[in-house]
């Protein structure tokens, strides 16, 4: 199991994965929903300017968009966010994830995030990966604790949790 960078993924299979997530589900926003092959190479092209500070719309910090493939297959996203703007801090922090509906419930999501936690390290300037999970996502708040978060806080929607790198 592994993470690639999504341009450095086999485009096709990249799109059909990026197919299987809705709009939004718990939080994971889905932003190449609805995407035409073409729109989706376009996407990518943007996304990794976006990872190298190029191009970033406004409010943006540097994102990398990563695929977790498991047995030659596509089966998650994982966006890593590399530094805290307010909104992050406050909010979705440096980690977004989604496995594939059909994937989900068997352990892959918590491997993904054991494995860009390993890369975060060597990239995010912060002593804590900051994340957001939605309450009423208890399975991705088990994949978190998992892997060695606590949650800080807390509001009506969701748990803010950390996990210490340093």
């Amino acid at each position: 199991m592994n993470l690639i960078k999504l341009w450095e993924a086999d485009l096709r299979k990249a799109y059909e994965l990026q197919n299987s997530f809705a709009r939004n589900e718990h939080g994971f926003l889905n932003n190449a929903y609805g995407l035409s092959f073409a729109g989706f190479q376009e996407y990518v092209r943007k996304n990794e300017g976006y990872s190298n500070g190029i191009g970033l719309p406004e409010g943006y910090v540097p994102a990398t968009i990563y695929l977790l493939e498991a047995n030659n297959e596509f089966i998650g996203i994982f966006n890593l966010r590399h530094y805290l703007n307010d909104f992050l801090f406050n909010g979705p922090g440096h980690i977004g994830y989604g496995i594939s509906p059909e994937h989900r419930g068997h352990g892959y999501a918590t491997r993904g995030l054991m494995l860009m936690i390993e890369i975060a390290k060597n990239i995010i300037p912060e002593d804590e990966i900051y994340l957001h999970v939605q309450k009423d996502n208890p399975a991705s708040l088990k994949v978190q604790l998992k892997n060695g978060a606590y949650i800080h806080h807390e509001d009506e929607e969701g748990y803010y949790t950390r996990i210490p790198i340093s």
